[in-house]
């Protein structure tokens, strides 16, 4: 028989609910602490009714002091503090002053005075006030600290999706545009089935970057579906120019990464390695696991680092007219994108392979995701499969 889970609600989750109860179970304490000390000193049973008159009276006089250190709570800290000093001694001697009367009605045959009797209730009234006055501002203080950390780490989180939201967004439009510019070149040459091939691509490509969220994490298996489509729209540009080989080990295909994080990888090996040379160059996705790291690395067969245009590509800038343009693609914005994600929990490294070209390798901590279910942001799309 399955069992429900059962999740502990904070206490203070319900403020005011949190207040009743101690509220009740601080003054039922001190009413049985001072019935205790009664039957200690052989008072008469008869007395307990004076002791939960002074119970309800300390109850109600508590609940207006409530109402007053709301208030107060909030200002200035030499107003708050100010002002307590003036209304607890206030508060006691009201207290004080309804229980000496109550005992002296009680007691008719007592010799103390009025005053003896005020006098000596005085310093335990005081003491149950003065420690709920305290009390009643440490918990206040506590929550509104636990408020604050609350904000702030929820503020932290908005910050970094918006910081993530910003580097995702960065890859569309450089991409979108080159293959914009491709569709029109092929409309003028009248090409018409392969504009109309590559706008349909292009669609299910940007269906895709619409329907995840900036900041999902995909499993390799759907990046690289995602990755080969890009891919299909770049081969219509360079055609026989662009070959790829991908070396995808089976254990990682449920491995969690960020999404479209090798598009730009396989874009920046496009821009540096295809486009330059009029062989073309081949491009190799490779992922494997080392230990309880996912190692990622796109490699390509072009110029590598002996390029003049290499601060370009590990910088992501190019230059239009000797001034420096930003594409927002570079390598970069991949770094800046697993900062954020994952902190220093993770490798970015370009290097240049022996055999000569250009690669990065990437390691991220092993992700995986158990069941993936059928939604918008997790299943393949149909047009992936259907190439």
């Amino acid at each position: 028989m399955s069992v429900l889970p059962i999740q502990p609600i904070p206490f203070f989750a319900d403020k005011d609910k949190a207040f009743w109860r101690l509220q009740t179970a601080g003054w039922a304490g001190a009413m049985m602490l001072r019935t205790m000390s009664l039957i200690a000193n052989n008072q008469p049973l008869t007395s307990l009714v004076l002791v939960l008159i002074a119970t309800i009276t300390g109850f109600s006089i508590s609940l207006v002091l409530s109402v007053i250190y709301r208030a107060l709570i909030t200002r200035r800290a030499i107003v708050t503090w100010g002002l307590t000093a003036l209304i607890l001694p206030f508060a006691v001697a009201l207290h004080a002053f309804i229980d000496a009367w109550v005992w002296s009605l009680w007691r008719t045959d007592s010799e103390a005075s009025f005053t003896q009797l005020f006098l000596g209730v005085f310093y335990l009234d005081a003491t149950l006030l003065g420690a709920w006055t305290a009390l009643y501002y440490m918990v206040n203080f506590y929550l509104q600290v636990e408020e604050q950390n609350d904000q702030l780490i929820q503020l932290e989180g908005q910050a970094t999706s918006a910081q993530l939201a910003m580097l995702r967004y960065q890859l569309n439009p450089h991409f979108l545009f080159n293959t914009l510019n491709s569709i029109s070149t092929l409309v003028l040459l009248k090409q018409t089935e392969p504009a109309n091939a590559m706008l349909s691509r292009l669609s299910s490509f940007l269906r895709y970057t619409l329907v995840n969220k900036p900041s999902a994490r995909v499993t390799v298996a759907q990046e690289v579906d995602t990755l080969k489509l890009y891919l299909d729209i770049e081969r219509m540009r360079f055609e026989e120019r662009l070959r790829t080989t991908f070396q995808i080990d089976p254990a990682t295909e449920t491995c969690l990464l960020p999404s479209l994080l090798l598009q730009p990888l396989v874009e920046n090996a496009i821009k540096y390695a295809v486009s330059p040379q009029e062989s073309g160059a081949e491009i190799t996705i490779t992922t494997q696991l080392i230990g309880s790291m996912l190692r990622i690395s796109v490699s390509d067969t072009g110029p590598g680092l002996q390029s003049p245009t290499t601060d370009n590509r590990l910088s992501g800038m190019t230059y239009d007219g000797g001034e420096p343009v930003s594409t927002g693609v570079g390598l970069s914005n991949i770094r800046d994108r697993l900062v954020q994600a994952y902190g220093d929990n993770h490798r970015f490294e370009t290097i240049e392979p022996v055999e000569g070209g250009f690669a990065v390798v990437i390691e991220l901590p092993v992700e995986r995701r158990e069941s993936v279910e059928d939604s918008p942001e997790t299943e393949r799309q149909p047009a992936l499969a259907a190439r």
